[in-house]
């Protein structure tokens, strides 16, 4: 009798054809350079520099001592939702009940969890572009088909509810987008969202995630805006949002969503056969964060607009960038195509993924394809680190870019 043998190496479809995050990978690329002894400047990642505020590390500890250890609901504590509940209220005038509120391992499980509750095989999402690198990844994962919406920096990387109208058809699903919006911090105004909205409530078959992880960090001086104040819209809309970005809590883990009631059945459902609930501490701690004032947040986002000010300026000295001011979040998203066809010893660059390898070896900094983002033209930077750093890059990134031929 003869036993069969298998290679190690055999793995499913899925995660052969699955992309890595591109926002990783070159994180993980400049911590394999710092390792070998290079100064490296990673601007990669999209992750607040300040340390999560005291008064939210504090409601931590005391769950700890109060004994906050347990397996926590699936959809997370009352109180937490109860707090969720309030928050869209206060800031988003939005009426929820704690049944249509799942907290999360984070807002990325957020976004799978609903994704994997509405599409089907076959089904379209429509991605506005540029637009976070996980929308296609998770969307392909549920084997829905991508369908790009393109739109430039000369429109503020935002597309309109005719170019959105366009590409409805009959096997459109979802539409997912964000705002303010990683990659390019554009924020949509409320006049452009009332425009969506008369789109959508037309396709009683098309659903939307509006990605408000951002939704602090906007420097338009106007309240924020969500896509499902609108009445007529809003049993299609699922909002979601956390506490990494705002909160600068990004290692916490906690994001949530306020949904249509069967649309959060169904995510309850999904987590529960995947993570369960979420970290007890880091709700208890989450709690404190919505129902506290927010003045540690302002003062975070008085200091991001602050840098978005000072690197827009030397940006804009750079020769060859086209730049626009991002009116939230805290990203640049500039187009370089004016070096594709340069060189560096012999070395022709053509993408934006070229670039960003040459501004690593060469330049020493970390930024990210604008390719991950859906878009071929450009390169994406954080802000989110001191005003020394976000001068030095700039000035190894003049520099890198004048060896070029």
């Amino acid at each position: 009798m003869t036993t069969a043998t298998f290679p190690m190496q055999i793995l499913s479809d899925r995660i052969n054809q699955m992309q890595e995050s591109a926002t990783i990978k070159m994180a993980k690329l400049s911590r394999e350079l710092k390792a070998q002894g290079h100064d490296i400047i990673d601007l990669s990642l999209g992750e607040p520099d300040f340390d999560t505020p005291q008064h939210i590390k504090n409601a931590a500890k005391e769950a700890i001592d109060k004994g906050y250890t347990k397996y926590t609901p699936v959809p997370g504590y009352t109180e937490l939702r109860k707090a969720i509940v309030h928050k869209f209220k206060r800031d988003n005038n939005l009426d929820y009940t704690i049944d249509q509120i799942v907290v999360s391992t984070g807002a990325k499980q957020s976004i799978a969890n609903v994704v994997f509750s509405v599409v089907n095989p076959g089904d379209e999402v429509l991605l506005p572009a540029p637009y976070w690198v996980s929308y296609a990844a998770i969307a392909e994962l549920a084997e829905g088909k991508c369908v790009e919406i393109p739109a430039t920096i000369e429109t503020n990387f935002k597309v309109t509810a005719q170019e959105l109208e366009k590409h409805i058809t009959p096997k459109t699903r979802l539409l997912i987008f964000s705002s303010p919006c990683n990659p390019t911090g554009s924020v949509y105004s409320r006049s452009e969202l009332e425009a969506i909205a008369k789109v959508v409530r037309k396709y009683p078959q098309l659903y939307v995630l509006c990605d408000e992880i951002y939704e602090y960090i906007n420097f338009t001086g106007e309240r924020h805006t969500s896509l499902a104040e609108f009445s007529e819209v809003k049993e299609q809309v699922i909002t979601v949002n956390g506490f990494s970005k705002g909160f600068a809590m990004t290692g916490w883990r906690l994001g949530y969503i306020g949904a249509p009631l069967h649309i959060a059945k169904a995510c309850d459902k999904m987590q529960g056969q995947i993570t369960s609930g979420t970290c007890s501490i880091a709700q208890k701690a989450g709690e404190a964060a919505l129902l506290a004032d927010l003045t540690e947040c302002q003062k975070m986002v008085a200091e991001f607009r602050k840098r978005r000010d000072m690197v827009y300026g030397l940006l804009k000295q750079i020769p060859g960038l086209k730049v626009n001011l991002p009116d939230g979040a805290f990203y640049f998203f500039f187009d370089v195509s004016a070096y594709f066809g340069k060189s560096y010893n012999n070395q022709i660059l053509n993408t934006p993924e070229d670039i960003s390898l040459f501004l690593l070896n060469e330049g020493k900094i970390a930024l990210v394809s604008g390719e991950a983002f859906g878009d071929k033209q450009c390169l994406r930077m954080s802000y989110a680190t001191s005003e020394d750093k976000l001068t030095e890059t700039c000035k190894r990134m003049k520099a890198a870019f004048a060896l070029l031929q």
